[in-house]
């Protein structure tokens, strides 16, 4: 497992990785990301953190934006969930302001 970045509230811009796209699968009824290599079935709350991913918005916007629609929205469970996908080079971290070569 990679050391990253987007554990951090702090992370600008998670997105996804060159390659990879949000969809909705009829048959599965459920989100899903489409990368060359494969195809990962997102729960509710994945898809929603996911579609928040758009390389501009904070993750601490994201962990904002899901608690106005839900209830119980922790920022490390937004954390784990983005650190995961990165780890599956599904999205790209994203940057931390102020870290060194940004």
């Amino acid at each position: 497992m990679r050391d990253l970045a987007v554990a951090s509230i702090d992370v600008v811009g998670p997105r996804l990785c060159r390659g990879v796209r949000l969809a909705y699968d009829r048959v599965r009824d459920a989100h899903v990301l489409l990368s060359p290599e494969s195809v990962l079935v997102l729960n509710e709350t994945a898809a929603a953190i996911v579609a928040r991913c758009d390389g501009a918005t904070p993750v601490a916007a994201i962990v904002a934006g899901l608690g106005a629609a839900y209830r119980g929205v922790r920022s490390e469970e937004v954390s784990d969930v983005l650190t995961s996908l990165v780890n599956r080079y599904l999205i790209d971290e994203g940057t931390v302001p102020g870290r060194p070569g940004e």
